[in-house]
């Protein structure tokens, strides 16, 4: 009679081998860790990233005029883009061909396009090809955002208006709605409450996109964020200003990721089991 014999278990399991693993990932970080702050020249770095007495000189200016126009650059393009890019969404879904054709075109050739030439034709080529136009910074800064955000928050904007349920503009209709006052008051309202996430994340792109307005030029009142790190550096050596500059960008958009997190979490898929838990 044939004796079944099992094959030899291995002397480590799978949970060991990745816990050994995930041990030597830890070992190797920290002696870098250790070597790089062994070999680091500490003082050089101070001086050339956390300079203190230029921190002191840039404050509070780089708040109370660099960030501010910032964060007025940015709600002005966002508010401009968001109305022009439900109009898009519209005409996308329009019946009506040249409406559609109209819209796509607008939107890829936008999302194709750098965002930096976009400003670039806003600011120099608009008052080149009609001199009559005088538009200031505000309009031209808001001008250029709008128009890059436009383009990808109207396929936001689409899709949150496909994802609301057919029976709604039905039920809508069977009142005795127009397509359109239905449209208005029933379905874009549910598909905003949707995208209230991915918008989110547009505001902080565009928050990003407005250190482009560098290239346009301005007084120090004008400056944003990354022209008052640039004229900066021309004055005080190192990269201090670079790094103020860039934990202001972050007093802007950490708060606004944890808004959209917390917006995720409400009106996402699991959103409305989770608010009632």
């Amino acid at each position: 009679m044939a004796v079944e014999t099992r094959p030899a278990k291995s002397g480590m399991s799978k949970r060991k081998r990745a816990k050994l693993g995930r041990g030597a990932q830890y070992v190797v970080l920290v002696l870098i860790v250790i070597v790089a702050a062994l070999l680091a020249d500490w003082g050089q770095i101070q001086e050339a990233f956390f300079n203190v007495e230029v921190v002191r000189s840039l404050f509070p200016t780089v708040v109370t005029t660099a960030l501010v126009n910032t964060a007025v650059y940015t709600a002005l393009g966002f508010a401009f883009g968001l109305g022009l890019a439900l109009v898009l969404a519209l005409m996308r879904m329009s019946s009506v061909g040249p409406y559609r054709w109209i819209s796509g075109a607008y939107i890829e050739f936008f999302r194709g396009l750098p965002a930096l030439l976009v400003f670039l034709s806003v600011g120099f080529g608009i008052p080149n090809a009609f001199p009559n136009v005088d538009l200031n910074r505000k309009v031209t800064i808001m001008l250029a955002l709008g128009i890059v955000g436009s383009a990808y928050m109207a396929e936001t904007i689409r899709a949150g208006i496909k994802a609301v349920p057919g029976g709604q503009l039905e039920a809508a209709r069977s009142l005795g709605m127009s397509h359109g006052r239905a449209t208005m008051t029933i379905v874009i309202p549910q598909a905003f409450r949707i995208i209230l996430p991915p918008l989110t994340n547009e505001l902080i792109l565009l928050t990003k996109d407005s250190s482009l307005a560098f290239v346009l030029g301005a007084t120090l009142a004008q400056q944003e964020l990354t022209q008052f790190g640039r004229s900066a550096l021309t004055t005080y050596p190192g990269m201090t200003p670079i790094l103020v500059v860039g934990l202001c960008y972050l007093v802007i958009t950490i708060p606004l990721g944890i808004l959209q997190q917390r917006l995720e979490r409400r009106f996402g898929p699991d959103g409305g089991q989770g608010s009632k838990s």
